[in-house]
């Protein structure tokens, strides 16, 4: 089932005199245990759209779904919401995280028995229960961010939006919030997630939407994507590098040899090539997988480039 459901989007602003179309007809679905990285440069869109789902401006067109209800019409659509925009902005640094979670449980219409329990479950889920009386400015900024997830879901909702989740983290608490990202997916939610790092973008998500010129250029599953922009060419990383009647024979072959490492364009030859390697040890061996930044970068050039009009 869609938890989110964004039909044919448009807003537009006036500027010095000019109408500028923000957002041109986007439209996104998201549906439980799936999340979608929605993804733009600054400008593109992707801000506008976002407020536009969360209700905090109205579109001249199109319609919002939460849950099967209107956020711009029904305020309860919001009860299915929960948001964690620009960094920890949703939580108060001079509140303890107890009395955050307590705060803002009671504010989105939970009672507040049920705040205090849903507080203590998730100080133990994000394991805060040891800092839970200390001030929010004092913790460390990986426990900031996992206290700004506890609070976007102290409501329960079911369409979470994370925006730069991961971003100013360390390794450790970058894996941590990774991992609290899955989780909440896994339990039915839908997550639609916007960040410049397309590495996590990857790495989490289900399917990808790249929006620029305020319209959608490209959507599709993750893996489909990759897939599509990928290459059949392979990469063969040695041990040591290759000389003699072997780098001959791989070249003739038409590998690219460079150091310990060999680039082979056609498919087909790279058992031959691997036959000439034996027994030499093997670093690895895999297919040219184009990254989400490459993807990015070329899904908008092609949307930017001039257009060619032919008499």
């Amino acid at each position: 089932m869609s938890i989110l459901e964004a039909h044919h989007l448009h807003k537009t602003y006036r500027l010095k005199g000019k109408v500028l179309a923000a957002v041109q007809d986007v439209s996104l679905r998201i549906d439980g245990n799936e999340v979608l990285a929605f993804l733009g440069a600054n400008g593109a869109g992707k801000t506008t759209t976002i407020k536009m789902i969360a209700g905090l401006i109205l579109p001249d067109q199109g319609s919002v779904r939460i849950d099967g209800q209107d956020p711009h019409k029904d305020p309860w659509a919001l009860r299915s919401l929960g948001a964690v925009l620009e960094g920890t902005r949703n939580t108060y640094w001079r509140l303890t995280p107890e009395e955050n979670l307590e705060y803002f449980g009671v504010l989105r219409g939970l009672t507040r028995s049920v705040a205090r329990r849903r507080t203590l479950e998730l100080l133990d889920r994000f394991e805060l229960t040891h800092k839970r009386r200390e001030m929010v400015q004092t913790l460390s900024r990986g426990m900031q961010q996992k206290l700004a997830i506890a609070v976007a879901l102290i409501h329960n909702p079911q369409l979470l939006l994370l925006d730069e989740p991961t971003l100013g983290l360390d390794v450790e608490a970058t894996e941590n919030v990774k991992n609290i990202i899955r989780e909440v997916a896994a339990e039915g939610r839908a997550i639609l997630l916007t960040t410049h790092q397309l590495d996590i973008a990857e790495e989490l998500s289900d399917r990808v939407a790249i929006i620029q010129n305020g319209a959608i250029a490209i959507e599709q599953s993750t893996s489909t994507l990759i897939r599509q922009f990928s290459g059949t060419a392979y990469n063969i990383e040695l041990v040591h590098g290759l000389e003699g009647d072997r780098l001959s024979k791989v070249e003739a072959l038409g590998g690219v040899v460079k150091g310990n490492k060999i680039y082979v364009r056609e498919p087909d030859v790279v058992y031959e090539v691997l036959d000439i390697l034996k027994p030499l040890p093997l670093v690895k061996v895999e297919q040219d997988k184009a990254s989400l930044t490459e993807i990015f970068l070329q899904v908008i050039q092609k949307v930017n480039a001039p257009q060619t009009h032919h008499a």
